[in-house]
């Protein structure tokens, strides 16, 4: 069973809305300071690259409930013009953005759980789940 809430990214206050989504539902379901942490800095990412590279997508966070395990899930999901070479993003350091290169490597280390599916000019969806311990 899950509820869950989106919030559109369009521009930079969305990343902050998202963030704060995120931090709500996380405190909501008894996570800890560092936890809270690690979930906004992961949905922070994921909805900047949104910003940055599709223009335009949704961060919905899912309330999980699986076999006695409360979780939660962030899903990242956007129609631009996708990721011509996962592993590549998925390589430490690495920025099409002059950034730091944290992205995605970084939300995986935060988070429990991480999928990446693209397409080119379909799309990008990521979910990342991180588990009440």
């Amino acid at each position: 069973m899950s509820i869950q809430s989106c919030v559109t990214i369009i521009n930079e206050w969305d990343i902050v809305a998202a963030r704060q989504l995120g931090r709500n539902v996380a405190k909501e379901l008894g996570f800890g300071t560092v936890d809270q942490a690690r979930i906004t800095t992961a949905i922070s990412e994921l909805a900047r690259n949104i910003y940055l590279y599709a223009g335009k997508g949704q961060i919905c966070i899912d309330k999980l409930n699986e076999t006695g395990k409360a979780g939660l899930r962030i899903l990242a999901a956007d129609d631009g013009p996708g990721i011509k070479d996962i592993r590549q993003v998925m390589e430490d350091g690495f920025s099409t953005s002059g950034g730091l290169g944290a992205g995605l490597p970084g939300v995986k280390r935060l988070m429990d759980d991480f999928n990446i599916e693209s397409a080119e000019g379909k799309g990008t969806m990521i979910k990342a789940t991180k588990w009440l311990r």
